[in-house]
């Protein structure tokens, strides 16, 4: 007589069950070599870029047409089978971790750039297209895509759309928000599906701001019209190194204070500064607190006239010392280091979990310092790049996945990050997203109500709440637990935020 069953098997039986049942019926719309389902296939889809969270998926599709693309949704719905969308997979919030009994869909084979139109100013692209590729073939024509995120060498304007990402340029240029004109894709049920319009708005509500920064909750992405922007005659870059973290924090208020908006306006802390030097040899001030770097482009007549006001203003705010670039490759080399954060973090760590929030650029400062007590606190090293002129922070917390004591601290560290910049007058994200990083960070900002307002938009397009499922937005019982949590453990820092 057999012994029965302990969970576990159950589980796994139930899984290998709904795995071949999703395999065959999605074996009749898709060609072989475009469905995965063995673990050595799937493995490399268990994560995004946030590694210290994975999920092997049960099925990954990878479709070659528009047509199969919507067979899949289709074929999901059909089965309330969860799908999750899929882009180069350089995401940081968890965004396009798998789900264990869901479809991976992958969009990697979209790469095709549709039309570039140099009258219009606007490119046409499969969602698959790198962020770097739409610049690249733009070149000819003087034109470029202004949104640079720091992985733009791979990451795909389909994920872009997902998480609004932003850039060292976003600053003057905009967020992909602002460089979109049109989004189409499809529903959950495999219903065709267009945002936004060739022109500068279209009839009815302004779904495109709903769609772009839904975290592929709302529709899958297959094609973006983007804006073009003509590439500027000349850029030049400020580097300025200041000895104390307030004087660098007020400086950049006080540039943008002064009716300034450059073209870039970043800045790293001292250990961010160590780290990228021994990696690329960017020239940078090491015994500096903080490092700005500020851009300016245009005619040459603009960039100088603004380089000579941002000189003038960060030396009036305490700047120890002062480099203009002089050419094209010292530009670049200035940019270099700020390029190279992420990978220069991960040759002075096992891992890092990279942060993503907003603050008033006026607390600055502030938050910095909070950062210092707080690695004290949880016993872990943070090194530090903002987005500075729109407040957007970046730090890198630094620690080893192996080691299960040093995850959890690193978890506490970042929520208390999120949490404090809330408190500061902040968002828990600026581009990166919420995915399943910030989740319970979601029930600091929001209150039920607000969240469950955000529920009834992702029924209005997904009633079955099948697209990208468990993340994004926390269910009430989530937040009371995580409340709870706070309580027994004394963690109520900020007794004025909204609280579940």
């Amino acid at each position: 007589m057999n012994a029965p069953l302990d969970s576990r098997q159950q589980q796994l039986l139930k899984r290998s069950e709904r795995q071949a049942q999703v395999v065959a019926a999605l074996q009749a719309v898709l060609p072989a070599h475009a469905l995965l389902w063995n673990s050595e296939d799937t493995t490399p889809y268990e994560c995004d870029g946030l590694t210290a969270y994975r999920e092997r998926p049960l099925v990954v599709a990878l479709p070659e047409t528009y047509d199969q693309v919507q067979a899949v949704l289709k074929t999901c719905h059909a089965l309330e089978v969860p799908v999750v969308a899929r882009g180069a997979g350089t995401g940081l919030s968890g965004g396009a971790m798998p789900h264990k009994l869901g479809v991976t869909l992958s969009l990697a084979k979209f790469n095709k750039i549709l039309k570039m139109d140099a009258a219009s100013r606007t490119a046409v692209v499969q969602g698959g297209v790198r962020n770097l590729a739409i610049s690249e073939a733009a070149a000819p024509l003087g034109l470029y895509y202004a949104p640079d995120p720091s992985s733009q060498i791979a990451c795909t304007i389909g994920g872009n759309v997902a998480e609004n990402s932003g850039g060292v340029h976003c600053l003057k240029y905009g967020l992909t928000l602002h460089n979109v004109l049109k989004v189409r894709g499809f529903t959950i049920e495999g219903e065709a599906v267009e945002f936004g319009s060739d022109a500068l708005d279209c009839a009815g509500y302004d779904l495109l701001s709903v769609v772009i920064g839904s975290e592929g909750m709302l529709a899958v992405t297959t094609e973006v019209t983007v804006k073009l922007v003509p590439r500027p005659v000349l850029a030049r870059c400020i580097m300025a190194s200041f000895d104390d973290l307030r004087k660098a924090g007020d400086a950049v208020a006080a540039v943008i204070a002064a009716g300034i908006i450059p073209a870039g306006l970043e800045m790293m802390d001292k250990p961010m500064t160590a780290a990228v030097e021994d990696f690329v040899h960017a020239g940078y001030d090491l015994t500096a607190e903080a490092i700005l770097l500020c851009e300016s482009d245009g005619t040459p007549e603009e960039v100088e006239e603004e380089i000579g006001r941002m000189s003038a203003v960060l030396r009036n705010h305490g700047a120890t010392a002062i480099a203009v670039s002089q050419n094209e490759a010292e530009r670049l080399r200035f940019w270099s280091g700020r390029k190279n954060a992420f990978p220069a973090s991960g040759r002075i760590s096992p891992d890092y979990m990279c942060m993503d929030s907003t603050i008033p650029r006026k607390r600055l400062a502030d938050i910095l310092l909070a950062i210092q007590q707080m690695e004290i606190k949880y016993g872990l090293r943070c090194a530090n790049v903002f987005h500075a002129g729109d407040g957007n922070l970046h730090p890198l917390i630094l620690f080893d996945a192996n080691d299960a004591d040093q995850l959890h601290r690193c978890e506490l560290f970042g929520a208390d990050i999120l949490e404090t910049s809330v408190a500061m007058g902040g968002t828990v994200t600026g581009e990166h997203g919420v995915g399943v990083e910030k989740l319970n960070s979601m029930c600091v900002q929001f209150s039920a109500a607000e969240n469950e307002q955000m529920f009834g938009v992702k029924r209005a397009f997904d009633p079955l709440g099948l697209l990208n499922p468990g993340k994004v937005i926390p269910t009430l019982q989530r937040c009371a637990e995580y409340g709870k949590m706070l309580v027994r453990g004394g963690k109520i820092s900020h007794p004025d935020l909204p609280r579940f």
